[in-house]
């Protein structure tokens, strides 16, 4: 059973906290304060044994020893048990130093019961996902989780990863743009974890997610009493990732009217909270992403110009799939990776056949199909290799298509090629159009498509051999 030790010198709170919690079948250890609390977690020659906690739930003023001063004596200590501070003040200045100090959440009392058991619920999953991964490993799986969208050695790839690794320790804005599943957002957090930013918070809101009338609060926050309906006052995402990073994916779905109040933001280095009077200094770094053109928009009068100067100091293109085939057996293989250990399946390859059709097909939804595909075949698969009949019945056809309008046929057979070491790359160039030309009975298109390439391409590097 998960053990939750709760925190709070207020006994009506703890005990209204402690009933939530144990309803919802979690077994609650109580502490009157920090000192006390540190007591129950830390071992000493008095006691034969002492408890161990899946989580820690504590209110910030308390005497003997507040919250923030306990999350701080965790900290120093090493322990890893993740901890939600809960408190009736709501000060920006508290959740700040919280995070910092490693918080995973941050209420504001009176809460309701299901925004306390979301919060646990959150932290529980996050701290499992952390133990699963193995402690001397979790940074390097989280850094892998964000290069899974950079995974190949195409000449994109490689390209983006290089502006990322030169950009990521500046300070600069960056507008990351590419279609839909292209993998924009781990973009984003890759330059954060690469960034001196790295131990603050990343925050991320997808602006095409919240309606109009609530994106200012969202990101500005607002004051106790600003409108009907607000009881208390709401930290703002900007002071939220004080010191952080600020991903605004879907940039282009932000209402115009808004636009002028984050170019302010960006000029000026403060936000005012809705109903406020005056403004609060923030240092946060800008990230925006989008799959739409914003020149377009700005044309279109749906888009601040001045606004889309600011987010385009350095402007990173995330490339489609299609246009990346020769990094699909690298790319397709860590997707199948982590996938097999999610569901824990055995699956540790994809054979000839099955590849064959993953490299024909278009991939209008990206990496984020690709992962689909992938997955659903993985829970459906019979042996330790992902095979042509585990694949969706859609996919196979529509490779099996392609391949008859351009041969007769869709052998769903690979051909590997040997180069010698020393050759020129002007000649395995030769060698592989020329291998995939013959594996595909000369249609250029296809072999275009196969090698990620334009097809003109293909004639102007064969022409110039004839």
């Amino acid at each position: 059973m998960i053990r939750i030790l709760l925190v709070d010198d207020d006994p009506s709170s703890l005990e209204s906290t402690r009933k939530i919690l144990e309803l919802a079948k979690y077994e609650v250890v109580t502490a009157v304060d920090g000192q006390a609390a540190l007591d129950l977690l830390r071992p000493s020659p008095n006691k034969t044994s002492h408890l161990a906690f899946d989580l820690v739930v504590t209110d910030v003023r308390m005497p003997r020893l507040g919250g923030l001063e306990f999350l701080r004596a965790l900290s120093l200590c090493g322990d890893q048990i993740p901890v939600i501070l809960m408190t009736a003040f709501g000060r920006v200045e508290d959740a700040v130093w919280a995070m910092k100090l490693g918080a995973v959440d941050f209420l504001t009392k009176p809460f309701k019961r299901q925004t306390l058991l979301s919060s646990v619920e959150g932290a529980l999953k996050r701290s499992s996902a952390r133990h699963a991964a193995g402690a001397g490993s979790s940074v390097k799986s989280a850094a892998h989780s964000t290069q899974r969208a950079m995974v190949g050695n195409s000449i994109a790839i490689q390209s983006l990863r290089q502006m990322i690794r030169q950009v990521a320790p500046t300070a600069a804005t960056v507008l990351i743009t590419g279609e839909s599943g292209t993998g924009k957002e781990l973009v984003a957090r890759s330059i954060h974890e690469q960034s001196t930013r790295a131990k603050a918070p990343m925050i991320a809101l997808n602006c095409a997610a919240v309606p109009e009338q609530l994106m200012e609060s969202e990101l500005f926050g607002f004051e106790k009493g600003s409108f009907t309906g607000a009881t208390q006052a709401k930290v703002g995402l900007f002071e939220a990732a004080h010191e952080g990073t600020l991903l605004l994916d879907e940039i282009g779905d932000m209402p115009i009217a808004l636009q002028a109040k984050l170019l302010r933001v960006l000029q000026e280095g403060e936000v005012r909270r809705i109903g406020s009077s005056y403004s609060r200094k923030v240092d946060v770094r800008l990230i925006a992403a989008t799959h739409q053109g914003l020149h377009e928009l700005v044309a279109a009068g749906k888009f601040r110009q001045d606004l889309l100067y600011r987010l385009e100091v350095v402007h990173l293109e995330v490339p489609a799939l299609r246009d990346r085939l020769d990094d699909m057996a690298e790319l397709a293989h860590s997707v199948l990776q982590q996938a097999a250990e999610k569901h824990t399946k055995t699956v540790h390859g994809i054979s000839n056949e099955a590849m064959q059709v993953l490299l024909a097909h278009r991939w209008p939804g990206n990496i984020r199909e690709l992962s689909n595909v992938i997955e659903r075949s993985i829970i459906f698969a019979q042996s330790d290799v992902l095979e042509l009949k585990d694949l969706p019945e859609h996919l196979v056809k529509s490779a099996q298509f392609a391949g008859q309008s351009s041969s007769g046929q869709f052998s769903g057979q690979s051909s590997a090629i040997s180069v010698p070491l020393g050759t020129s790359l002007k000649d395995v160039e030769e060698l592989l159009i020329r291998k995939t030309l013959e594996a595909t009975s000369g249609d250029k298109n296809m072999t275009a498509k196969l090698l990620g390439i334009n097809s003109r391409t293909i004639y102007r590097k064969l022409d110039k051999r004839e």
